[in-house]
């Protein structure tokens, strides 16, 4: 084993890091485990992530929401390491921001009735309810339960509440909410999007992060000259940053040999990457909104 992608969720990251990557000396690149508990583990360097930590999320959905004059929300989360660390992110942000969470708990994934969660959620009350769980599993039963009794009729959406499939299965009473999940309005992710329309792959709230995790691991390895993951480590963060010829999406085969013919290369790939100390995504969000049944990019930040 030379590297791995992955893996994809935050408690899995950190299992997998710590009886695996780290013992066998293996390097491991997340594109989509944004827990801020990964920031300090102990890797030895070999972890990498190419979506930013939900620290900075905390902080942009914060902002959104004052910006929109809301002061009170009340917040469910997934009970697991990405649902914990996100929504105190989310709390602490928004509480220095000057607005209440009135109540934050816990939901657990899988079950079939979400009445209880929602009757103590409506009862702490809030003028928007925030979601931090998954768009297949709690929290779409969470606001499916939550419209069906009437307790809230906004929602605020972090990026595992964002996918095409929720606004169906929700329906109507969806519209209004908005949300954030990574990415950037750079030229590599537009020409990833065509690539992957292409060639019929499905767009999800990570597929750009993926694409740079693998793609950053193989520039890294060409810059080695080598696929021992002791000595890639050490090229991650020079490929990713430049300075030298940017590579975006669709380019990689144009950035292997500039680094085998002894160039340097900045890669910005499809999510406009850039890597920051101990070796994670310093990160941008695309906003979304929903709107007659779809969800709609409406900027960035």
């Amino acid at each position: 084993m030379n590297a791995i992608v992955g893996a994809d969720c935050s408690g899995a990251t950190t299992a997998v890091l710590q009886n695996v990557a780290v013992p066998r000396g293996v390097l491991m690149v997340s594109p989509s485990s944004t827990s801020p508990a990964l920031t300090g583990v102990r890797d030895n360097d070999f972890f990498f992530r190419t979506a930013p930590s939900d620290a900075r999320q905390g902080e942009v959905i914060a902002e959104l929401l004052r910006e929109r004059g809301i002061t009170r929300a009340a917040m469910t989360f997934t009970n697991n390491d990405y649902g914990r660390g996100l929504s105190s992110s989310i709390r602490s942000n928004f509480e220095r921001l000057g607005g209440r969470i009135t109540i934050s708990a816990a939901h657990e994934d899988g079950k079939g009735d979400y009445t209880a969660e929602v009757a103590a959620l409506a009862a702490a009350g809030g003028e928007i309810l925030i979601v931090a769980g998954y768009v297949d599993q709690g929290g779409r039963g969470i606001i499916r339960s939550a419209l069906d009794s009437g307790a809230f009729s906004r929602f605020f959406l972090p990026d595992g509440m964002i996918g095409d499939s929720l606004p169906p299965a929700i329906g109507a009473g969806l519209n209004g909410s908005f949300g954030t999940k990574p990415g950037s309005e750079s030229p590599g992710g537009t020409r990833f999007e065509e690539l992957a329309r292409a060639a019929n792959i499905r767009i999800g709230p990570f597929t750009h992060q993926s694409y740079d995790a693998a793609a950053l691991i193989l520039l890294a390895m060409q810059s080695a000259n080598s696929t021992d993951s002791a000595r890639v480590r050490e090229h991650m963060m020079a490929v990713a940053n430049g300075p030298g010829e940017t590579i975006n999406a669709g380019d990689l085969a144009r950035g292997l040999r500039i680094l085998a013919a002894g160039g340097r290369i900045n890669y910005e790939g499809a999510s406009a990457v850039r890597l920051i100390p101990p070796g994670e995504s310093a990160g941008g969000f695309r906003l979304i909104e929903v709107r007659n049944g779809r969800m709609e990019t409406t900027g960035f930040r």
